[in-house]
């Protein structure tokens, strides 16, 4: 079995696409689609099913899914234990995040720990979504939900608080509301209901269930925006309502609470450039843990 024909399946495995894991690999279309059939025809078995919309694993393909990526982390491994990565780190960390943990928390801390290591990237990916670990979507993931199942390991990185907040211009134009049934007569600003990819985010049941907005937006760095902007009172998250001097708590008795989870898919585990930004995320948070609050 040749080791770059099993690295080509897991592409196509994690892509779904023979064209997406070709310009991923590097790789022309007839190429990937020839070290599948050796690969096939090596193993004795249908691994995958190709149709023009995509690639779909075969029974014998989900299992033998599972070998490969171990196979993956064998020889992830190898190279680590016989390279000086673990003394100059190199290579790349693809970190996926909620927007406005990733955009305004992370991006301009992780920085300049990065400028110490001159061999390694991060690609750093702050979008509203979920990511998929065993798909390689990314490296590491910081989530609101802890899984339950599947090769993923967890660790609680830090709880967060939101409140109801607004710009000094919006309180001095339309005054504040004084209990939670005074905000039918504001401006409020939300999220994109059918759009929010996690119960834990209905931050609005928490309030008692009704937030009649008027704008959504769904990402939480563009409601902290608009809000900020004078559009209305917003569920916003302290931490990034804090550096933001014109904002002001409404009904500070009103807290939400959530937590941030840390992510790693098993077959990344000891690997030197995922543990170290891992590792570099953890202690960025920990020293502003007060924010968070």
């Amino acid at each position: 079995m040749n080791w770059d024909d099993v690295r080509v399946f897991l592409a196509v495995a994690r892509s779904g696409q023979i064209l997406g894991a070709s310009r991923r690999l590097g790789l022309n279309h007839a190429t990937v689609a020839r070290r599948l059939d050796q690969l096939e025809a090596g193993l004795g078995a249908r691994l995958l099913e190709r149709r023009p919309n995509g690639c779909t694993l075969t029974d014998q393909g989900v299992a033998f899914l599972d070998r490969a990526e171990r196979m993956e982390a064998e020889m992830d491994a190898a190279r680590a234990a016989v390279s000086d990565e673990r003394l100059d780190l190199a290579g790349t960390v693809r970190v996926g995040a909620p927007d406005g943990f990733g955009t305004d928390f992370l991006a301009p801390r992780l920085a300049p720990w990065l400028a110490r290591h001159p061999r390694l990237k991060v690609q750093l990916v702050p979008v509203p979504r979920a990511f998929s670990l065993s798909r390689r979507e990314a490296d590491i993931a910081i989530t609101v939900d802890r899984p339950e199942q599947g090769r993923v390991i967890a660790r609680k990185l830090i709880d967060y608080s939101l409140g109801l907040f607004a710009s000094s211009a919006y309180v001095e134009a339309f005054g504040a509301p004084e209990s939670l049934d005074d905000l039918a007569r504001h401006r409020l600003v939300g999220y994109v209901e059918d759009l929010v990819y996690s119960a834990s985010l209905h931050y609005a049941e928490d309030l008692g269930g009704v937030w009649p907005s008027r704008f959504e937006i769904s990402t939480a760095l563009g409601q902290t925006v608009a809000v900020e902007a004078g559009a209305g009172i917003g569920i916003l998250h302290t931490f990034m309502a804090a550096r933001r001097p014109h904002l002001i708590r409404i009904l500070p008795d009103q807290t939400i609470r959530r937590t941030y989870w840390l992510l790693h898919h098993e077959s990344t585990r000891g690997l030197a450039g995922v543990e170290a930004v891992s590792k570099a995320i953890t202690d960025l948070v920990g020293a502003e843990r007060a924010i968070f609050r």
